[in-house]
């Protein structure tokens, strides 16, 4: 057994970040709700797409260090190490931002991967960042998963997702009610169940 699970909004949790840089920017109103999601879809009412594009470059390059993980997600991949359970990060990740300075993500996410210990001490070698949706494809059969976990219907979806491999659907918002292509958790407690059992399970 081998799980693989997404980076960017299924290990980490951007929404406090994205909305605390919109606030020091000006970019939002304070009442707006708390998420990544709320601050993208507000700025792109007002035509400011431009604006997005670049404070995605910045957060994910400079502020990646001030987002937090998911509950659980944490505690998760350190219950699998202790239950000798493999788990590999598998990410879609562009090298530089579109707009903006041009800081490395790749750099910035595995500072973020070492400053939360997210393997304890074996660093962050079970970790693969692909430039491309269709090299995480390739990636994902390439390592031998048998489960993936991922934020995206639609990339558990592909065409050409590895036949075999289980698909986890991580939907902590409930955006997703009505998927039913998929298992589908919303949380990494529920996620813990499936592989370590209630009494185990990351809390």
């Amino acid at each position: 057994m081998l799980i693989g699970v997404d980076f960017d909004n299924t290990i980490v949790c951007y929404d406090q970040i994205f909305h605390r840089v919109a606030l020091e920017r000006g970019s939002i109103p304070h009442d707006l709700p708390v998420s990544k999601d709320t601050v993208r879809d507000y700025l792109r009412s007002c035509g400011r797409e431009d604006v997005w594009i670049e404070m995605q470059g910045y957060v994910y390059g400079a502020r990646i260090i001030d987002a937090s993980a998911f509950t659980g997600a944490i505690e998760f991949l350190a219950l699998c190490k202790n239950s000798g359970l493999p788990v590999c990060i598998i990410s879609h990740k562009t090298r530089y931002p579109f707009a903006g300075e041009q800081y490395d993500l790749h750099r910035a996410a595995y500072r973020w991967i070492e400053a939360k210990r997210l393997f304890g001490d074996s660093g962050p070698q079970q970790v693969f960042f692909e430039l491309t949706k269709q090299e995480k494809l390739m990636r994902i059969a390439a390592e031998g998963c048998t489960h993936f976990i991922d934020d995206l219907p639609e990339f558990l979806a592909e065409p050409d997702f590895p036949k075999g491999v289980r698909r986890i659907l991580f939907d902590p918002s409930d955006k997703h009610i009505k998927e039913n292509r998929f298992l589908r958790a919303k949380s990494w407690q529920e996620i813990g169940s499936m592989f370590l059992g209630d009494s185990r399970t990351a809390r």
